[in-house]
């Protein structure tokens, strides 16, 4: 007895994809394909299959005739896939005879090899504690990374005061102009602002107690001491050091720092080593300069603003800055020059293969440095409090 449970295409134009399914035995459930089963039709559900065997009760095996079938595709092949998955999980034998002869071999091909157990990402949800060890082990990781980073540096370091160092005097050069000269336009405009923001700040207070002449003082040593120094760090970071991470993570991603280690060139003397160098060089010159151009800037408030003589500003500041505060901020600059060499370096070497890999070494340089500069003026200032000095 034959029984008809499904017909989708009852009065359907010949082209429509159509399923129908039916009975001709207990222990058989045939599926009957027509039309034309390609991608961008709405192709029949394999849900309707799964809906008879629940409801007609399991077959023992599934048959198809396709004597109707039109042109098919891809559409039909997941059609096959998805009711051969039915059937594995029923435990219903799948006779494929009454497909197309190409619809088998295919059918075959994407089943010749099982599908690797696990190969799928699954979302898997961590723990509070597991993601807090992951976290922690990642940043023991880049700590020790780090500390062997700035150790290679100190070792390239000592090999170029003792004449052992491999690197281009010439790239040397190149770097102290990129990093000096190319530099003054920046710290100029900048420090004299800062000048005249600190001298403009200073006198709206002290012009309340008549002593407007001692912005010459807090203008001079603030800037000789350390925000001279700051501000050139903070140029210098967002400037070169931003340059030096995307220079070595293009480098990187183009494999030419591999290729060094291959010739036997150690890449920490050959490229670290001169832009640690003209940094530790420049940056001293240009916190100088830097406290020139913002003692400048407070001269034109003092000047333009408080009335004050020009000769007694300067005299000002000669009795208020000392050398001991110059070389503090010198010192300043330094540290802050080795700083910025070191993580622009750093974030290059430790750059990705992409190309947004290298905008990130780039971005993350800028920080580093930025935060290790803020980190260094702290520690500066608490030893100098610690001093005396």
């Amino acid at each position: 007895m034959q029984s008809v449970h499904n017909d989708r295409a009852a009065g359907a134009e010949n082209g429509t994809p159509r399923l129908a399914l039916s009975r001709p035995s207990r222990e058989q459930l045939l599926v009957s394909l027509s039309g034309d089963w390609e991608l961008g039709l709405q192709l029949p559900s394999p849900r309707e299959v799964e809906v008879d065997i629940q409801t007609g009760g399991r077959p023992q095996r599934l048959t198809f005739d396709s004597r109707g079938l039109g042109h098919w595709g891809s559409g039909l092949l997941t059609f096959l896939l998805q009711v051969r998955e039915l059937c594995l999980r029923e435990g219903i034998t799948l006779e494929v005879d009454g497909l197309p002869t190409g619809a088998r071999r295919l059918l075959a091909l994407a089943t010749a090899v099982p599908e690797r157990k696990g190969a799928r990402r699954e979302k898997v949800r961590e723990g509070i504690l597991a993601s807090l060890g992951d976290k922690a082990i990642a940043w023991w990781s880049g700590v020790l990374e780090v500390l062997a980073f700035i150790g290679e540096a100190a070792v390239a370091l000592g090999r170029f005061f003792t004449g052992r160092a491999r690197f281009q005097r010439s790239d040397l050069l190149m770097l102290i102009q990129q990093c000096g000269a190319q530099t003054l336009p920046i710290v100029s405009l900048i420090s004299l602002l800062v000048g005249l923001i600190l001298a403009f700040v200073g006198a709206v207070q002290l012009r309340m107690f008549g002593a407007q002449i001692y912005v010459a003082s807090l203008v001079g040593i603030a800037m000789v001491r350390v925000m001279g120094a700051i501000m050139t760090g903070v140029i210098v970071a967002g400037r070169t050091g931003a340059a030096f991470a995307a220079e070595l993570g293009t480098m990187q991603v183009n494999e030419e720092i591999d290729a060094l280690r291959t010739l036997g060139i150690p890449p920490m003397e050959f490229l670290v080593l001169p832009r640690m160098l003209a940094l530790m060089i420049m940056m001293p010159l240009l916190c100088l300069y830097a406290d020139l151009m913002g003692i400048l800037g407070g001269l034109i408030v003092g000047v333009l603003m408080l009335d004050l003589n020009a000769m007694e500003y300067m005299v000002k500041t000669q009795e208020s800055v000392t050398l001991v505060f110059l070389w503090i901020g010198l010192f300043h600059g330094a540290v802050f020059g080795v700083l910025i060499a070191l993580s622009g370096c750093l974030r290059g070497i430790q750059c990705g293969r992409s190309a947004s890999a290298v905008g990130q070494a780039t971005t993350s340089a800028v920080v580093t440095s930025i935060v290790s500069i803020i980190v260094a003026t702290a520690i500066i200032t608490v030893v100098c409090d610690v001093l005396n000095i």
